[in-house]
């Protein structure tokens, strides 16, 4: 992370954080000022801040920092791939049950708006893999997401695949009692109406959406117009720097009211080491804190 984004967070969560340690000093409560705080949680994407750390380094910081949850980017340190053997995913799922941290899920690559019929069988493929792999470690979901709309080809027509290709995803997820959330991501795909058209085609009770908080998402410096949109099938949630600018304050207000129970993942820029990563995610534990008071 460079040292202007550094200073900037720091710089911004600082009175909200120090709060927050004060209250964990106190014994770990955060009072609410009015009424009752969120029923979401707060976990971390591994993608990036903790792209070079394997998972005892991942769990001990959650641990220290008190995150509830985290999502396993494929490709990363951590090895947790469609390719580890029986006794090694027996392993990690009773290392994340020992530490008391939610292993929610994979993030995985897939995609399925290619023109190529090939390119759309072996993702499917490698999800199914994914769905597998989720089922035994003790997770909830296979992150998926669209990324692209190919040029030349109507919009309608690649959002149709998308969806059809999402509803053997499903069907995948149905049978490893798992779930796929498909990121609201890409060129021309993460926007809002386009995934919402995706949701209808796939049309598959394990097929839902991770809100990704997009500059995209916002009209008229609100998200409320896109969140009621794509409520009905957000099952996970992405969240970046909090002091971006984004309408955090608001989006935590509407998964409140609207009774979201699930987690808020975040998906921070940078790779710090071990020290400066859990020294970043205490800070910005507190300012999520700080925003999520009612």
């Amino acid at each position: 992370m460079s040292n202007l984004t550094r200073r900037g967070f720091l710089s911004a969560g600082t009175a909200a954080a120090g709060s927050f340690l004060a209250e964990q000093a106190a014994g770990g409560q955060a009072p609410n000022r009015t009424g009752e705080g969120p029923r979401f949680k707060l976990g971390i994407v591994t993608y990036n801040i903790a792209a070079t750390w394997d998972v005892p380094t991942i769990l001990r910081i959650c641990r220290a920092v008190g995150l509830a949850a985290v999502e396993l980017r494929t490709t990363h340190r951590h090895g947790v791939e469609p390719n580890l053997s029986p006794a090694a995913r027996k392993e990690v799922r009773q290392r994340f049950a020992d530490a008391g941290i939610e292993l929610w899920g994979c993030g995985t690559v897939c995609e399925f708006h290619s023109p190529d019929k090939a390119v759309v069988r072996r993702n499917i493929e490698v999800c199914r893999q994914f769905c597998q792999l989720v089922h035994d470690i003790g997770g909830k979901g296979v992150k998926v997401r669209p990324n692209d709309l190919p040029p030349g080809i109507p919009v309608e027509r690649t959002l149709e695949q998308i969806g059809t290709a999402l509803r053997e995803c499903g069907r995948a997820a149905h049978d490893n009692n798992v779930e796929i959330w498909v990121e609201v991501h890409g060129r021309g795909t993460a926007h809002p109406p386009h995934c919402a058209a995706i949701m209808r085609h796939a049309d598959h009770p394990r097929v839902g959406l991770t809100w990704n908080s997009n500059n995209t998402d916002v009209v008229n410096g609100s998200v409320a117009e896109y969140f009621k949109l794509l409520r009905p099938w957000i099952k996970s949630c992405h969240i970046n720097e909090l002091y971006s600018g984004y309408p955090y304050r608001e989006l935590f207000r509407l998964l409140r009211e609207t009774n979201y129970d699930r987690v808020t993942l975040a998906e921070i820029p940078g790779m710090p080491d071990e020290a400066s990563g859990e020294r970043l995610l205490r800070y910005y534990k507190g300012y999520w804190t700080e925003l999520n008071r009612p």
